[in-house]
């Protein structure tokens, strides 16, 4: 995975643009009501949602698995703290956070990966600490496209391989994490003019 997303920062730049995802804006929304304050983003990619928590003065703390997504980050005036690697290599730190926001990340990991990526979240989490993940949902235009890996795993383009939850998938991965909630949300493409919303799932969830 490191390869895939060295090589499209590294030709793309920021892709995405900067304008942060409806999801991170609804996620700014719920950690200021909780008073939540100190973040942890795996896979902060260049910094697009985590500047809009900067902006309004959360302590942001990042990881991201390419170098160039950072320098990309730094270009462009983040100066938080980001830890350069994988997500599957937690913990860097020592330091546990109020709240973590994970935007469509988790499901590029295998079934191994992605219960040992809950695990050390919640272990960096404090009493009462909120995690919010936002995930591929099987109701996306995307799935079933590609080669078939596995199970709802599907590599939808070379090197990207995306695992699509449903609601049951949902409750059995998040459910010994402390999930309370998950909806369905349908996120607009804002820097694709004319482009479908992509369909996701928002799930939060509190220890």
């Amino acid at each position: 995975m490191t390869g895939y997303w060295e090589s499209r920062f590294k030709n793309e730049g920021a892709m995405w643009k900067f304008e942060p995802s409806d999801s991170a804006i609804r996620v700014l929304r719920l950690f200021k009501c909780e008073k939540i304050n100190e973040i942890l983003i795996p896979g902060f990619g260049y910094g697009r949602n985590a500047r809009l928590f900067l902006d309004n003065g959360f302590k942001v703390t990042g990881i991201e698995i390419s170098q160039s997504a950072i320098d990309l980050a730094r270009a462009n005036g983040i100066g938080c703290t980001i830890h350069h690697g994988s997500v599957t290599s937690m913990p860097f730190n020592k330091e546990k956070y109020e709240g973590i926001f994970c935007y469509a990340m988790i499901h590029l990991l295998n079934k191994r990966e992605r219960h040992n990526f809950l695990s050390s979240c919640y272990k960096q989490l404090i009493k009462n600490g909120l995690m919010v993940f936002i995930v591929a949902s099987k109701e996306a235009s995307l799935f079933g496209s590609g080669k078939y890996l596995s199970k709802d795993r599907y590599e939808i383009a070379k090197g990207l391989k995306v695992y699509f939850y449903d609601s049951d998938s949902v409750l059995k991965e998040f459910s010994n994490y402390g999930m309370i909630e998950c909806k369905d949300i349908e996120e607009p493409v804002k820097f694709v003019e004319g482009e479908e919303t992509v369909k996701l799932k928002f799930v939060i969830c509190k220890k």
